[in-house]
């Protein structure tokens, strides 16, 4: 039977998710496209109608900001689930959408408040809501805990040293004095870079400020600086808290980035909102580039049941690919892909309320369809 995909927000992740889950021949489904500039909406349907031979399944419609006007009522009505692909900030509006109409839910951000009132929504819901499942956090989150359980069963243990998530959203190339340039949304950028990070030290959840520890490391032969940033280790710490010693998410860039950032922080006048001169500061001086690079990092640190210290780790580079017809940058396929999973893990009907990251399974997760397209075999 087919199922009703309503995607709100047209950007690039939301054609990314259309494209890829038109692109699934198996995937039976109608998609509805919902933006608030309906131009928006229709050129999401022509670019995924370009880029597969499916080219009668989408359909687009006006998304107001605020209220449901008559004809996204009767797209609610048929609907099976919405795929988030709107700012953060709009996150509760379309969950409680999804809960009054009694469909599935899942999103992308990373905000923290956000996330809380959709938990809220979501506790009374009929229907499943997965939260924060893109990149990171998303993939990222499900792919540390699949090394836990695996180092727990391998080492005969339930407790471990560290659990460390890292994520790098990069263009190819980077010269001085930012060594960045923009492959996703400018806000969330500067959102992770200034509101505090959630981590677990010596068992127990704790804060530390985002920023406030540059370290390098090599991946794959490749030398980066990471640094903490909020919201990438979802509801790791609370799941995980009283497990393991040391668990925290950090973003990778390349050498000398958040010495440049640091510095303009340094220059923000007095009773100026960071975030907002933060973005508007790196909007004037960075360029945005279509040719991008993710680069993915997790590993699990402990004993095992003889004492021995041990290991486990994953890496992923991954580049801009074709899906159909169309080059999509490699941010679009590594968030895109993992809302698509759990759509399809939504309509299996397995799921109700809210569903984090360390709640998925994570072989099926990993080795399902479309997860497996992007990030290959685990």
């Amino acid at each position: 039977m087919k199922s009703n995909i309503i995607i709100a927000g047209s950007g690039g992740i939301g054609r990314a998710v259309g494209l890829i889950l038109a692109e699934k021949e198996a995937f039976d489904c109608n998609i509805y496209f919902g933006d608030r500039y309906l131009e928006a909406s229709n050129s999401s349907v022509q670019f995924v109608h370009e880029g597969c031979e499916r080219n009668d399944i989408c359909h687009a419609f006006l998304l107001p900001e605020d209220g449901v006007s008559d004809e996204m009522t009767q797209i609610l009505q048929k609907g099976d689930i919405i795929l988030d692909c709107l700012p953060g900030s709009q996150a509760p509006r379309i969950a409680q959408l999804a809960k009054d109409y009694n469909l599935h839910y899942a999103n992308l951000t990373e905000y923290v408040n956000e996330t809380n009132e959709v938990t809220e929504i979501a506790k009374t819901a009929n229907t499943g809501f997965i939260l924060q499942t893109g990149l990171a956090p998303g993939f990222i989150n499900v792919l540390a805990m699949k090394l836990f359980n695996n180092f727990c069963k391998e080492f005969q243990v339930d407790r471990v040293k560290k659990i460390k998530m890292k994520v790098g959203a990069l263009s190819e190339h980077a010269i001085a004095p930012y060594f960045y340039a923009f492959t996703w949304s400018p806000i969330g950028v500067s959102t992770e870079y200034i509101k505090d990070a959630i981590v677990v030290r010596d068992y127990e959840k704790t804060l530390v400020p985002s920023l406030s520890e540059t370290r390098g490391i090599i991946i794959d032969g490749d030398h980066y600086e990471e640094n903490f940033t909020s919201g990438g280790a979802a509801d790791l710490p609370d799941a995980l808290a009283g497990r393991v010693k040391e668990l925290d998410y950090k973003t990778l860039r390349y050498p000398g980035h958040y010495k440049w950032v640091k510095d303009i922080l340094e220059e923000v006048p007095d009773g100026t909102e960071k975030i907002q001169y933060l973005e508007e500061t790196m909007l004037r001086r960075i360029p945005t580039v279509e040719d991008d690079v993710v680069v993915i990092y997790a590993n699990v640190i402990g004993k095992d049941h003889k004492g021995i210290l041990r290991s486990k780790e994953k890496s992923y580079k991954i580049y801009p690919t074709k899906v159909g017809t169309k080059k999509l940058r490699a941010i679009q396929t590594t968030t895109a892909a993992p809302l698509c999973e759990s759509a399809r893990m939504l309509l299996s009907g397995k799921y109700t309320g809210p569903v984090f990251q360390s709640k998925i399974d994570p072989d099926e997760f990993i080795n399902g369809p479309f997860v497996k397209s992007v990030y290959g075999e685990f």
